[in-house]
């Protein structure tokens, strides 16, 4: 995969313990959605008998967060519009490993008008990981996105978190770019050192310039260059977890960046798919 850097596991698990070390443990969030607001994080790419060994082993530390609980073998469907500027600079800027940058998405886990999506920035500094989230009707979903203010509509939403989502966008002249969905099957804690593990499968992408946020639909394109493999994502606010270090030694993980959104991208510029075209890690 062309966008990853690998590290080996002993200097990943060194240089996240440390971190938590050197820092105060960071408080993660207590809303409803029971996300990791404020996080280290880390990523690996691993084959699907591995998934099911990793599973049985977190099990006695872990349970099935909220979503899981819910669905039959523990997995939920997640779909995100990715918005980025027209040169696509949160995409180079991933794709090129600048420590300090932000993606601007917009999230849904069902496509029943209802059910409320979810306006996020998730920005990284250096190793942390910092998510605002802001809870939106999916009928507003289109005029926020065009930069209007709107009145509530009974419903609660952190209005910090979206004035900043359309601050950010406007300094980009940010718009909907892609489309990305995969299943999730999520597990968490709920200690002081939360710990939230993650296995994503089944990614697909959707170039689009609509402001529309669906699962269904035709267009879908899978991507190939996670194909077979299950995203692995480890979460934690404080320090590496000593079982989480045994883990990592015992199936040998490499941490490494795994983008579902540059990932994407650089598979739909590569098949022509959507403009500008990527040339060598950049778009022109």
């Amino acid at each position: 995969m062309t966008t990853s850097q690998t590290t080996g596991t002993g200097d990943c698990v060194a240089e996240s313990a440390a971190a938590g070390k050197d820092r105060p443990a960071l408080n993660a969030t207590k809303s409803g959605d029971r996300m990791l607001a404020c996080r280290f994080e880390l990523k690996y790419l691993i084959m699907e008998a591995t998934a099911a060994a990793i599973e049985k082993y977190i099990r006695p530390f872990l349970e099935y967060d909220r979503y899981s609980k819910l669905q039959r073998g523990g997995m939920y469907p997640i779909v995100s519009l990715y918005c980025d500027s027209q040169d696509m600079q949160l995409c180079r800027e991933t794709l090129t490993g600048v420590k300090n940058r932000f993606k601007l998405r917009i999230r849904s886990y069902t496509d029943e008008p209802e059910y409320p999506r979810f306006f996020e920035i998730k920005r990284r500094i250096n190793q942390v990981i910092v998510k605002s989230r802001a809870r939106v009707m999916d009928e507003d979903v289109a005029p926020l996105l065009a930069g209007r203010q709107l009145p509530p509509r009974g419903y609660t939403t952190d209005e910090a978190a979206l004035n900043q989502f359309q601050l950010y966008a406007a300094s980009i002249h940010a718009g909907p770019r892609v489309l990305i969905r995969y299943m999730r099957q999520a597990f968490e804690n709920t200690t002081e050192n939360r710990v939230r593990v993650t296995f994503d499968r089944d990614l697909c992408y959707k170039v689009t310039d609509k402001p529309i946020v669906r699962l269904g639909g035709s267009g879908w394109q899978r991507n190939v260059l996670t194909e077979g493999y299950v995203i692995l994502e480890i979460k934690f606010t404080g320090t590496f977890p000593t079982w989480l270090s045994r883990m990592a030694a015992l199936f040998g993980l490499r941490a490494r960046s795994v983008s579902k959104f540059a990932t994407s991208i650089e598979q739909a510029c590569a098949l022509g798919y959507c403009a500008p075209v990527l040339r060598n890690g950049w778009y022109g």
